[in-house]
């Protein structure tokens, strides 16, 4: 079974809603936090989560 990890916010650091497994590949993708309501475009790739705008 494939290993999973929660990304988490860019802004707070909290957990969000969305876990991605270790063969996951995500590219422009509005990750939104339900903590501080802040959303942010990431990439994913090799459970490494990059930052590529703070939508605001």
């Amino acid at each position: 079974m494939s290993e999973t990890k929660w990304i988490g916010c860019p802004i707070c650091e909290n957990k969000t809603r969305l876990q991605i497994r270790e063969d996951t590949e995500v590219k422009n993708f509005p990750l939104s936090c339900p903590k501080c309501k802040q959303e942010s475009l990431i990439e994913a790739k090799d459970f490494r989560v990059s930052v590529i705008k703070v939508l605001r």
